[in-house]
């Protein structure tokens, strides 16, 4: 080097000191967050394309879908959404290997939409341990709310699980008050919280229930438990499953010409698993089936005609995944959840950080979710952490569900959990 040379790199260094000293500022990125860069949002997720539970798997593709339609859109503040989305069986410990090389390996910025009550239970504490976001998680159960001061950087997104059974508690007392039910449901947390609701709904009145059967995800089939519920003499079937099992649980009552009014939880009523239900056991194993409905119907056609939100949802289903069912409500769950996800991150501006993310969660008001029942708002904040608490009941017409009554929030209900 001459010098210069020499000169001419000192004085450099000596400037870019000085303007150091100036501005308290380094040339760096916008972000030095995990998982954010100039260009790039990386998000982890994990969701069961195999096992017990694999028709959720369409969650995780609607959400790829969504956000593909983000990236070229101009992504979120300038940056694109990198999205990593791996197959976890609806394993817990599978669920726990993967979040823990996203985070560690891949260095994710935040884990968003895993699905499964068990699942997000066992990456919880690692997660809040290591300040990760663990954000909008695909399930209901309440301790996503209830527990937020022991694990304040998860979040959940849908009505909880003990909320919706209230109200199909109410519905049976209003309508059906000297019912004799039976109950079937998944052998696990996911189960007992719907268990805890419909006890907490019916109140004096538990008598009602006449005999409850449970399953686990391993079970090849729920028969025996349908000919015990059947044999109580129960008229009314409250099912708490899982789609797969739910969809066994209408077809083995009408092939046992068991005919009881039927109350299906919100997680298992999307069309392709009523349509499935009708195919394998006729049309009277799902006549008048209740569920509720928080999100439009993709499979309501004539409802939704000339709806904006509907229109635009198919124009991303028919260009990022043209070959795909658009009826079927989890890639319409999968896309809304997305918009909340990129409504959150678009709020936190540039200069993105995960405790910002988690800030502007817990403190969201969200209007225009362009997917959601008409009148619903995602709102939170700091000491309510339920996004989602106001729900509609909804009857199976043969093709698609039908809203009955006015939407109820659930709020209240909600808060008494605490």
């Amino acid at each position: 080097m001459t010098p210069t040379v020499r000169r001419k790199s000192a004085i450099g260094i000596f400037a870019a000191a000085f303007a150091l000293a100036v501005t308290g500022s380094t040339i760096a990125p916008v972000s030095a967050e995990t998982g954010v860069t100039d260009t790039e949002i990386l998000l982890g997720g994990t969701h069961p394309y195999s096992g017990p539970a694999s028709a959720y798997g369409n969650i995780g593709k609607g959400i790829a879908a969504y956000f593909s339609y983000v990236n070229d859109h101009g992504g979120v503040n300038g940056r694109k959404i990198r999205y990593i989305d791996k197959d976890d069986g609806y394993s817990p410990p599978q669920a726990v290997q993967i979040v823990h090389q996203l985070v560690e390996q891949d260095k994710v910025f935040a884990i968003f939409d895993t699905l499964g009550t068990a699942v997000n239970t066992a990456i919880r504490p690692y997660l809040n341990q290591n300040g990760v976001p663990q954000m909008f998680v695909a399930t209901g159960a309440s301790t996503w709310g209830h527990d937020y001061q022991k694990f304040p950087w998860t979040i959940g997104w849908q009505p909880d699980y003990q909320s919706e059974a209230i109200l199909y508690a109410q519905d049976i007392l209003l309508n059906h008050p000297k019912a004799k039910v039976a109950v079937l449901y998944q052998n696990d947390d996911y189960g007992e919280d719907y268990n805890a609701g419909l006890k907490r709904g019916l109140a004096k009145h538990l008598g009602m229930i006449v005999k409850m059967a449970s399953y686990e995800t391993s079970d090849p089939s729920v028969g025996s438990q349908i000919a015990t519920l059947k044999a109580s003499g129960a008229d009314t079937f409250m099912i708490f499953a899982t789609p797969k099992f739910a969809i066994q649980a209408m077809v083995l009552a009408a092939q046992q010409s068991w005919h009881p009014t039927i109350y299906l939880n919100n997680v298992s009523a999307a069309v392709p698993f009523m349509l499935a239900a009708a195919k394998a056991g006729g049309q009277s194993a799902v006549s008048g089936v209740i569920s509720t409905a928080y999100l439009k119907d993709p499979a309501n056609h004539a409802r939704y005609a000339g709806d904006a939100g509907m229109k635009w949802y198919n124009e991303i289903m028919t260009k990022y995944l043209p070959s795909a069912d658009k009826d079927d409500g989890n890639y319409f769950y999968g896309v809304s959840i997305g918009y909340t996800m990129v409504d959150v991150l678009k709020r936190a501006g540039k200069d993105l950080t995960r405790k910002k993310v988690m800030d502007i969660a817990s403190n969201l008001v969200e209007k225009d979710n362009p997917l959601a029942y008409p009148g619903v708002t995602i709102r939170t904040s700091p000491n309510f952490r339920y996004p989602i608490t106001q729900m509609i009941a909804a009857k199976w017409l043969g093709t698609d569900w039908s809203p009955t009554g006015v939407l109820v929030d659930t709020r209240a209900m909600t808060m008494a959990e605490k």
